[in-house]
């Protein structure tokens, strides 16, 4: 899924790809997984690249080949987290470097599975949230850092916003006639809080159909998807377009592809998959290949995924504290980080089930609505 325009998301990887740690973010964490190691090097400007190693022991891999047997105990934590899976997690890839990394900013480069660990929850020796020391972003590659970070300033669109809520999928059932699929509620509530916040009326229901949105995917600056993915690639359930030739909605008349994104031009800075599992893939050595790296690798800047299954009502309290922050000027790693205290400091949300499965990846950017954006996107506040 490698690209040649701008904003795509590299494959390359390996000793080729350190070499290209110039001009890195302090803090970069490169991860390795090799057998039953771990190798973690820790890159920052101006100072020699350091490598430390971690053991794949005890109960991540016993029984099975080590790589294997991480790739299944990362899966287990982000389908079912439990509070050991992350102290675990914690030990096997920031333990080891915990001494090498200062600042408040870190940016991982996971490998495999590593890419489906919720690093923001991963938990310390003290009980200490990693996210409560780090604004914490993920990157493919050193390489596809270097090539976002030297985009012409014009590549990325600057206005226009596309909001996709709660997509009529009623329809849509399985070879016994059975519906497969619910509505979501807090979906349209998401999308319609957002377009209050940018003054941009959301397509949601009837409105979302696949052809509606692949119309408008390519000519704006922030996409935001408030619908169900599938678990096993983050691929997208929207409304069966109206003009199909089956009366029964096939796949291809609603599911948002993988090949469907990579055949558009993507030119946002940010796309949000406020979606079950949209960070999800067919895990290869490049990490996981699913929608989330589509959109990657069509030209988007930044892309805000899921790990796991998320609660209705917590993720709109959370976008609604997500966008606040943006359009005050915040940058997206900065406002995730304030959403996720936000629900961590809250009576109902504050189990890190409800705001740790969120990740950003890719290069951190900062929504400008300024005068000038706001005369663009008619901003408003949030009322």
């Amino acid at each position: 899924m490698e690209s040649s325009f701008c904003g795509g998301a590299s494959q390359h990887r390996g000793d080729e790809d350190l070499a290209v740690y110039e001009n890195v973010p302090s803090n970069t964490v490169f991860q390795a997984v090799d057998k039953a190691d771990v190798n973690l090097w820790v890159l920052s400007e101006g100072k020699q690249v350091q490598l430390r190693q971690s053991k794949l022991n005890g109960s991540v891999s016993e029984k099975k080949e080590a790589s294997q047997s991480l790739e299944a105990f990362v899966l287990g934590a982000c389908r079912n987290p439990s509070l050991d899976a992350l102290s675990t997690l914690y030990d096997i890839v920031m333990k080891p470097v915990a001494d090498l990394v200062q600042g408040d900013e870190l940016v991982i480069i996971p490998d495999g599975p590593l890419w489906l660990a919720p690093y923001a929850a991963l938990k310390d020796g003290n009980s200490k949230y990693l996210c409560e020391s780090f604004r914490i972003r993920l990157a493919p590659s050193l390489a596809s850092l270097r090539l976002i970070a030297h985009c012409p300033d014009d590549y990325h669109k600057s206005s226009g916003a596309l909001l996709v809520g709660d997509p009529w999928v009623s329809e849509v059932t399985n070879s016994e006639g059975q519906k497969v699929l619910e509505q979501i509620p807090c979906a349209k509530e998401e999308v319609e809080m957002i377009g209050k916040i940018l003054n941009i009326t959301p397509i949601t229901g009837r409105q979302a159909t696949k052809s509606e949105v692949l119309k408008r995917l390519g000519s704006v600056s922030l996409i935001h998807f408030a619908a169900h993915g599938n678990m096993e690639n983050g691929e997208i359930a929207l409304t069966p377009d109206l003009d199909r030739i089956s009366s029964v909605p096939t796949e291809e008349d609603y599911i948002l592809t993988i090949g469907d994104v990579l055949n558009v031009q993507i030119r946002a800075k940010l796309v949000v998959l406020s979606c079950n599992y949209s960070g999800h893939g067919e895990i290869k050595a490049e990490g996981v290949v699913g929608i989330a790296r589509a959109f990657m690798g069509a030209g988007a800047r930044f892309v805000l995924v899921s790990l796991w299954a998320i609660d209705d009502e917590a993720t709109l309290e959370f976008m609604k504290s997500f966008y606040q922050h943006l359009v005050e000027g915040k940058p997206a790693s900065e406002s995730l980080n304030l959403a996720m205290k936000s629900l961590r400091e809250s009576d109902e949300f504050h189990d890190f089930r409800y705001w740790a499965p969120f990740s950003l990846i890719g290069d951190d950017i900062t929504l400008d609505f300024n005068a000038k954006e706001r005369e663009n996107l008619n901003v408003k506040s949030y009322r």
